[in-house]
């Protein structure tokens, strides 16, 4: 069993900057491609970006390219979702999950075999 924790939302105003957190449970993340998808009230679920094993590929949804940036860190067994110029458009539930098997690059996915409890990102003014 894959366990994830996502940690680093919070409550920002319009154009401020979090940082997300993905920390894995008992397993090695880098292992797998690891994306992070979300879920907003009324919308419908959407892959935001990915990461593959490596580090070397990456892809985002038009919507966030030149504002996030998806990262990995092995020695903290951790992925990092770095979100920057934060529009009310970003208010989600952030989740971060994986599929088995992984290949060698990623896809962005709405829909995973393993994703965390989700951390809240509230931007308004």
């Amino acid at each position: 069993q894959l366990r994830f924790v996502e940690s680093g939302g919070g409550l920002v105003q319009p154009g401020d900057s979090l940082r997300l957190s993905c920390a894995a449970s008992g397993f090695p993340l880098d292992v797998y491609a690891i994306g992070w998808f979300r879920q907003a009230p009324g919308k419908e679920r959407e892959g935001v970006s990915c990461i593959s094993r490596s580090g070397g590929y990456t892809d985002y949804v038009d919507s966030v390219k030149g504002r996030f940036t998806i990262s990995r860190d092995a020695a903290k067994n951790t992925v990092y979702l770095q979100m920057n110029s934060l529009k009310a458009e970003d208010t989600a539930v952030y989740y971060c999950g994986t599929v088995i098997p992984t290949g060698q690059t990623c896809v962005l996915r709405r829909e995973y075999d393993y994703w965390g409890q989700g951390t809240q990102v509230t931007v308004s003014s």
